[in-house]
């Protein structure tokens, strides 16, 4: 009899200590969440602190004139704020195309077919610009370089600064996998008093032909046209552009038969913006395209 009574202590002994390991390791678990949370806060914060400075807000005045066939031509001029991305210290600022000729945008994504559709033009007439400040100065600028294939446009004040401008280090960059985590900054609109803000992203392609570059992923947090973004190492990934296409689909919808699948918001890599960047004109040479 006591040889059973000790064998069951000793089995009610193991039940005991297995759920204390078990309901320890879940506890691990369930702690071990907010603690990998608060790590990739961190690594955010530290890359947000060292390189919003480089993120600008870019004032553009457009001059937009339409015109089709049949129904003569309109125009108007608009003023919005882009992002903009400083890459050197005196200065110059880089930012997508998209943002500064929209006219190039809708004429990709109107459907082709008809030829009515076909003899509808835009025009967009960049007519000033301006790099906006943290302190709420103005620097009149200019765009010096044009890539379309890569969407970027590359802009820089009129004349020199006074003092130097904070820049991201292109030539630090870094790359990423399918899934990982980005940090992105950027500069909010003007009801939001333009402040400054962070997102977190995650890489949900990696396109390689006919050039690389990644594609976040489609949610609330991706990050404006012109926005820098970091792997969690502090190294940086690559500017946000917009890449479009030609529409093929025929007439069936009217002239704007807009199609979702022909655009999308991409991180064109830091090592083909360093290309462009070597490309920029001197001063008092004209600029390229």
């Amino acid at each position: 009899m006591s040889s059973q009574i000790e064998k069951k202590s000793e089995s009610d002994l193991m039940h005991a200590v297995t759920a204390t390991a078990g309901g320890f390791l879940v506890l691990c678990l369930l702690l071990a969440r907010p603690c990998q949370a608060d790590e990739l806060a961190e690594k955010g914060k530290a890359i947000f602190k060292k390189n919003q400075h480089a993120v600008v807000t870019v004032e553009l005045v457009l001059k937009n004139k339409f015109s089709m066939s049949g129904m003569g031509g309109q125009s108007n001029e608009s003023r919005q704020d882009a992002t903009g991305t400083v890459v050197d210290a005196s200065g110059l600022t880089v930012m997508s195309l998209s943002a500064t000729d929209p006219a190039q945008l809708l004429q990709n994504m109107m459907a082709g077919g008809s030829d009515e559709e076909s003899r509808f033009k835009m025009e967009t007439e960049l007519s000033d610009v301006k790099i906006l400040l943290e302190d709420g100065s103005e620097i009149p600028a200019e765009v010096i370089l044009r890539d379309r294939d890569l969407d970027l446009a590359f802009i820089r004040p009129k004349t020199k600064i006074s003092l130097p401008m904070t820049a991201l280090d292109l030539a630090n960059s870094g790359k990423a996998e399918i899934l990982d985590q980005v940090v992105t900054l950027n500069r909010l609109g003007n009801a939001a008093g333009r402040a400054y803000s962070a997102s977190i992203d995650r890489i949900s392609a990696i396109v390689r032909r006919p050039r690389l570059f990644y594609v976040p992923d489609a949610g609330p947090n991706t990050a404006a046209l012109g926005a820098p973004a970091f792997t969690l190492e502090g190294k940086v990934l690559g500017i946000f552009v917009m890449r479009s296409m030609k529409s093929k689909s025929g007439g069936g919808m009217g002239m704007f038969n807009f199609q979702a699948d022909n655009m999308t918001s991409v991180i064109v890599p830091a090592e083909d913006i360093l290309k462009g960047v070597k490309q920029v004109p001197a001063v008092g040479e004209k600029e390229k395209k």
